[in-house]
């Protein structure tokens, strides 16, 4: 009985020694070991047990409620684009309304005609020629439609009808490039307005052929004034290509004055050129 206890003694006694002898050497078998052994075979329980949960997926609500409101911003940012080109063209129009209410058209009578212009006078240029008597609404050369050339007569609105007036009354027989103006009241839509006859002297008048071409109004006009008193002196053109066509009529206050001018003129040289001048033919005065 002694010995099985001296044996149980000594058992724990070895067995004491040996958990002693462990407990000093496991610093220096721990330090052996590779660390990823260390970290996960001698994790705590906790450590290894644990594990990332997945997340919960989103609820078929939750997307169709955010994707009605997207839907319903993008329709009200829609409506509030349209209201404000909606208010803006409403604008327009109001200033529009008020801009014809208040800018009333030149009255007809305002209007004058501008005939025997010179084939190079364009509108800009006609209507810086009628600035002298005031505002110019409108100025327009007629030109031929299908060769493009300026038909030698054109149309001017003025601002108001004195200014109308004022411009026949400066501008009538105005001498512009050699070519004397007619200026008159233009005739209102539909109807013509009456115009004193164009007053021909027949007897008192020249013909003047084989002009040169250089030759304008105002030289012819210079030319038979050495002869007497010149009531009108005009070269013909051509209306298309807008020269000369080398011949004209001068009309002389007096048969006697006019007799005087062809007996000196006719067969004279000009520029090289001997001209022809005789009687212009009658034609019968013709009223508008």
């Amino acid at each position: 009985m002694a010995m099985a206890t001296t044996s149980v003694t000594s058992l724990a006694m070895a067995m004491a020694a040996a958990a002693s002898a462990d407990a000093t050497q496991a610093p220096h078998k721990l330090s052996a070991l590779p660390f990823h052994h260390l970290l996960f075979s001698r994790a705590p329980p906790l450590l290894r047990a644990s594990r990332r949960l997945p997340l919960a997926p989103l609820t078929e609500e939750a997307d169709e409620g955010s994707q009605e409101e997207e839907e319903e911003e993008v329709v009200e940012e829609q409506a509030e684009a349209e209201e404000e080109v909606v208010a803006s063209v409403e604008e327009e129009e109001e200033e529009e309304a008020v801009e014809e209410e208040f800018a009333a058209e030149p009255p007809e009578e305002a209007k004058v005609y501008v005939g025997n212009l010179p084939y190079d006078v364009d509108s800009e240029g006609l209507a810086q020629l009628f600035e002298q008597a005031g505002v110019v609404e409108v100025a327009e050369v007629i030109y031929n439609r299908e060769t493009g050339q300026s038909r030698g007569f054109g149309f001017v609105t003025m601002s108001t009808i004195e200014e109308a007036d004022k411009a026949i009354e400066m501008l009538n027989r105005y001498d512009i490039n050699g070519r004397l103006l007619n200026v008159n009241r233009a005739a209102p839509r539909g109807s013509r307005v009456e115009r004193p006859p164009r007053q021909f002297a027949p007897a008192f008048r020249a013909y003047v052929g084989n002009l040169p071409w250089q030759v304008d109004d105002s030289r012819l006009l210079q030319l038979f004034s050495e002869h007497g008193e010149v009531v009108n002196a005009s070269v013909v053109y051509d209306r298309e290509s807008g020269r000369s066509r080398g011949f004209g009529f001068v009309s002389m206050a007096s048969k006697e004055e006019l007799d005087d001018a062809i007996s000196a003129l006719d067969g004279q040289e000009l520029d090289g050129r001997p001209l022809r001048v005789n009687v212009a033919a009658e034609r019968p005065q013709r009223g508008f």
